[in-house]
């Protein structure tokens, strides 16, 4: 099963594909695998259309790409800067509608639910679930930029958290 992963924003919106395996056909243990993360940038200079419409692009891209059967979304509940929740909404807004228009069932996960399912800590720090990840997927080194760790994270989330 291929999961896409995703962290919404409108100047980097975070992707991680990666793979379920089942390993045994009794032991139900499971393998992850990953094919690939990354940023979609924006930059300023876009109207907030184009830089939604760039965001549909490249996430249509991916999912024509690599077939995703899930997409698992990080939901943000709080932000820092007041500023940058309408166009982080926004962003998701686009990204849900992008995944339900190629009929991909779409899974959120709270940040807390997240760094539970990879660190077994709700408040565990972004350095120990990126680490995590790293071992996980078996990767050379912690994922950059942080927006693509976090989208790896949201995949594995659903991985280790609903298993299908």
């Amino acid at each position: 099963m291929i999961i896409l992963g995703i962290d919404p924003g409108t100047a980097n919106t975070g992707y991680g594909i990666i793979k379920k395996l089942k390993i045994g056909k009794k032991s139900g243990r499971l393998a992850l695998k990953c094919l690939g993360y990354g940023v979609i940038k924006t930059t300023p200079e876009f109207s907030s259309a184009e830089r939604l419409e760039k965001i549909n692009k490249e996430l249509n891209k991916l999912i024509r790409k690599h077939k995703p059967r899930v997409l698992a979304v990080e939901n943000v509940y709080f932000f820092k800067n007041l500023k940058t929740a309408i166009p982080v909404s926004q962003a998701k807004g686009v990204i849900l509608f992008t995944a339900a228009k190629k009929k991909i069932p779409i899974y959120e996960f709270a940040p807390l639910q997240i760094k539970k399912a990879l660190a077994n800590y709700g408040w565990a720090e972004k350095k120990a679930v990126q680490k995590k990840i790293k071992t996980l997927l078996k990767l050379k080194e912690v994922p950059r930029p942080d927006d693509a760790a976090d989208a790896l994270a949201a995949a594995v989330c659903y991985a280790r958290t609903l298993p299908k």
